[in-house]
């Protein structure tokens, strides 16, 4: 039987520009083993025994050379089945805000970027769980609802790898 695993993080990225949310969406090289050519939000995989937020504070840095101004936990956890691994995966999902201007350094992993309205992104996500993730970012972070609030990890350095 499958087992479960928590070793993936989502980051739903976004920069206010006139003051409406542009959701970051990446799109994965032709050349990629794992879903070439795919929109998708900034996604990758625990290393060694960090926990979820420095993870996903260091797939943003490796995937787009950001480091967020704010950061929440969003109150979703996206959850797949990988026929591969015969993993059931829970994913936790993050929100990061970059400040307006700040454009991405992609890494080998994607071959190109743009900022989406949350329709437009919506669209062109393939995972039901992405869309989720975007739509509770949308919605907790973006709306600013009590819960959204309350998620926000204020103080995120602590965090972060000391390179």
């Amino acid at each position: 039987m499958a087992h479960v695993s928590s070793r993936i993080v989502e980051v739903c990225v976004y920069k206010i520009v006139n003051n409406k949310p542009k959701y970051l969406l990446l799109k994965r090289a032709e050349n990629d083993s794992l879903y070439p050519g795919i929109w998708q939000i900034v996604t990758g995989m625990a290393e060694g025994d960090e926990n979820a937020v420095t993870t996903a504070l260091r797939e943003l840095s490796e995937e787009t050379g950001f480091r967020p101004e704010r950061l929440w936990v969003v109150p979703f956890v996206d959850v797949f089945y990988s026929a591969k691994s015969d993993t059931v995966n829970l994913t936790p999902v993050f929100a990061a805000e970059v400040k307006e201007g700040n454009e991405p350094k992609l890494s080998d992993e994607h071959q190109e970027y743009s900022w989406f309205s949350y329709e437009d992104a919506k669209k062109r996500l393939v995972w039901s769980g992405q869309k989720n993730a975007l739509k509770n970012t949308e919605k907790n972070i973006i709306q600013e609802t009590e819960g959204g609030r309350l998620a926000e990890i204020k103080d995120f350095t602590q965090f972060e790898r000391k390179l």
